[in-house]
């Protein structure tokens, strides 16, 4: 696994914590090592929820699927990102969403009850662990809420319009680019594909904004 320490050491899971500690707190950890194809699954609604997923290359989403077949994007994962650690430290029994890989990916899966556990061999870097583990559950918690902010507007412009003020804010630019192609996006604000390709049309028609493809700019 040497060869994912740069992307790490910039995982905010192992913040404060020494290069040459990462190869013991891999091993204490039980670290798993895998690779996924574009479009495979990595983990299954319904399997148990004791992995704590940590992406190390490619990219991968969220997702929810409803008892109709329909899909929503719950959130993307990019590099050096967590996924699934929620689930895993609240002990639910079985997980309620998907992860799916949207590039060749390569995951380290992390035992949570190893890294919420003191380990016999009484780590120093777990209670560091723990902290970070807690302050990046917490940062998720804000990004979920500003999610449900923007999909509580009624109208697939006023959700489209929340998101891509967002994204504004967040990159500190009126031109960005968003992580979505159409029928994502649909799928992240939980709108018809075809009513948001609408929308889209007559904000640009409006002088509101641009786009092309997934590179949008607010006027």
């Amino acid at each position: 696994m040497e060869q994912y320490f740069s992307i790490l050491k910039q995982s905010p899971l192992f913040a404060g914590i020494e290069e040459r500690d990462l190869s013991p707190m891999l091993g204490c950890l039980g670290a798993k090592e895998r690779q996924y194809k574009k479009g495979s699954s990595i983990f299954s609604e319904g399997e148990p929820a004791v992995y704590i997923g940590l992406l190390c290359s490619g990219a991968a989403q969220i997702e929810r699927i409803d008892y109709n077949g329909n899909r929503t994007i719950v959130s993307v994962v990019d590099s050096g990102e967590l996924f699934a650690e929620s689930f895993a430290c609240a002990g639910v029994e079985r997980l309620p969403i998907s992860v799916t890989a949207t590039e060749d990916c390569a995951v380290i899966l992390l035992d949570c009850r190893r890294i919420t556990q003191a380990c016999c061999n009484a780590c120093a870097f777990h209670q560091q662990m723990i902290y970070n583990l807690l302050k990046i559950t917490a940062q998720k918690s804000i990004r979920l809420h500003q999610r449900a902010e923007i999909i509580s507007h009624r109208t697939t412009r006023g959700k489209l319009m929340a998101y891509l003020t967002l994204q504004a804010t967040q990159k500190s630019s009126t031109k960005f680019t968003i992580p979505f192609d159409r029928q994502e996006l649909a799928d992240y604000l939980e709108v018809d594909r075809s009513g948001l390709s609408a929308e889209i049309s007559k904000l640009r028609k409006e002088g509101i904004l641009t786009c092309r493809k997934s590179d949008f700019e607010l006027l």
